[in-house]
């Protein structure tokens, strides 16, 4: 699996903003089929940082409704990532 294709964007929230500026944890929406390993070498190598740990939650999609017509929105994963102190990832970029 290619490492672009692992991390698919941050998530800037107010809850994972608290986190970064507290305890120096970024959230980021990931492949679903990526283990821990392969998230942890791809922040690693993506933004030359030091990943202390990496905690992982699965998402099921919702239902959802247009009218008559039922649908799901997709099911996703979400990685929290803890950096080494001292070291931040420059989301703004």
């Amino acid at each position: 699996m290619d490492i672009r294709n692992i991390v698919k964007k941050p998530i800037v929230t107010e809850k994972a903003s608290i986190a970064k500026e507290k305890e120096n944890k970024y959230t980021f929406v990931v492949d679903k089929d990526a283990n821990k390993y392969q998230i942890k070498q791809a922040i690693e190598e993506m933004f030359n940082v030091k990943v202390v740990s990496v905690h992982t939650a699965n998402f099921g999609g919702k239902a959802k409704r247009m009218g008559m017509h039922e649908g799901k929105k997709s099911d996703w994963k979400k990685a929290i990532i803890k950096l080494k102190d001292g070291q931040e990832i420059n989301l703004e970029d």
